[in-house]
């Protein structure tokens, strides 16, 4: 992997510097870099770097484009954050940002040249209701219309199905917890929002504590089983962890956390990617404890996967196997949110869906 995904992985870990690189390993760089959604982070370090004019006249081109399009999409996020707050704030509920909205409104490392899909939000179960006629009432709309997908993600899922925004074509996702219902594990999405703090100059908006952030980074790329943007998110994590957990307390503050929300799995495979991938700098004890409770007789065959997983940012990246390792590890992501009796049936569904899109 670390050959594949050179020279990415050194330039993120800050092993190697950006003013190494020759014409060359720029190339590469940008294309992996691109294919993982990392181009303007990559932009920024040049620019501390002192690098950004000296380089040739097409990278720099690529890089002021990658961080205007960061740019925009960051002021993009404050505006639909504050649309939010203007919604939900009469409701007198605690709604909480959650990955990359709540990085860019608490100016967090992983905020820095990052690209933004859509907002995540997490919200009280019993206030769902309420969120939700309020959010229709200032514009956002459901996307997902038929029966089957309305009754998938109230019934089973952790999240309303997602909206949009009708003017602004703003996306949202209201989540009440961080798992399905249905998921072979459950946390508890109260204490996050009781741990939670306020933003300052808004009224109901709130960011998880940074232990919280890592683990729901952590949960959402161990659990979802969407690889496209896995370096990114890990990318993320690191960041995270090298900002504000340092200290073996506050390493040990993080593993006690992950236990009392019964989230150890996910944490325990970012830290070993982590540091295997990105070379964060996670203690050796706690790397231990953290692995304590998994089998060890099935860390080669995670490795295979979770490698080659790592592997999709872009072709020029790709161990052999990549392909059949990603469908792997998405039949784990559904594996993991549903038991088999209900798994089943909803992936002949969406074979037989995809089927008929694919007619029409």
């Amino acid at each position: 992997m670390k050959q594949s995904c050179q020279p990415l992985l050194s330039v993120i870990s800050g092993t190697r510097s950006l003013a190494e690189l020759d014409l060359s390993d720029w190339n590469q760089l940008l294309r992996q870099a691109g294919g993982a959604g990392l181009i303007s982070r990559i932009g920024l370090e040049a620019d501390a770097c002192g690098l950004a004019e000296r380089l040739a006249d097409p990278v720099q081109r690529r890089l002021i484009a990658a961080r205007t399009l960061a740019d925009r999409q960051r002021h993009a996020v404050a505006w639909e954050a504050r649309k939010l707050d203007q919604a939900l704030a009469p409701l007198q509920i605690p709604v909480v940002l959650l990955k990359g909205a709540a990085y860019a409104l608490a100016d967090l490392p992983p905020s820095r040249g990052r690209l933004f899909g859509d907002i995540d939000i997490l919200v009280p179960k019993s206030s769902l209701g309420q969120v939700e006629a309020a959010l229709r009432l200032h514009g956002w709309h459901g996307t997902h219309h038929s029966d089957y997908d309305q009754r998938y993600y109230r019934h089973w899922m952790h999240e309303l199905p997602p909206l949009t925004h009708i003017r602004r074509q703003s996306h949202l996702d209201v989540h009440h917890n961080l798992l399905p219902e249905t998921a072979r594990q459950q946390t508890k999405p109260d204490r996050i929002i009781e741990a939670s703090r306020r933003l300052e100059g808004y009224a109901a908006l709130r960011v998880p504590c940074l232990e919280d952030l890592v683990l729901h980074s952590a949960t959402h790329l161990f659990h979802e089983g969407e690889w496209g943007n896995a370096l990114r998110d890990l990318a993320d994590l690191d960041a995270l962890m090298r900002h504000g957990i340092t200290t073996n307390d506050e390493w040990h503050e993080l593993l006690d956390r992950a236990e009392s929300l019964n989230l150890m799995l996910p944490v325990a495979l970012a830290l070993r990617y982590c540091r295997r991938l990105l070379e964060t700098p996670v203690p050796e004890d706690i790397l231990t404890r953290s692995e304590r409770r998994l089998s060890r007789l099935l860390w080669p065959l995670r490795d295979a996967l979770f490698l080659r997983g790592f592997s999709t940012a872009h072709a020029n990246c790709r161990l052999r196997g990549a392909r059949l390792a990603a469908f792997v590890l998405y039949v784990r992501a559904h594996a993991l949110r549903m038991p088999m009796k209900l798994l089943l049936p909803h992936l002949i569904h969406k074979a037989l869906e995809g089927h008929e899109h694919t007619k029409t």
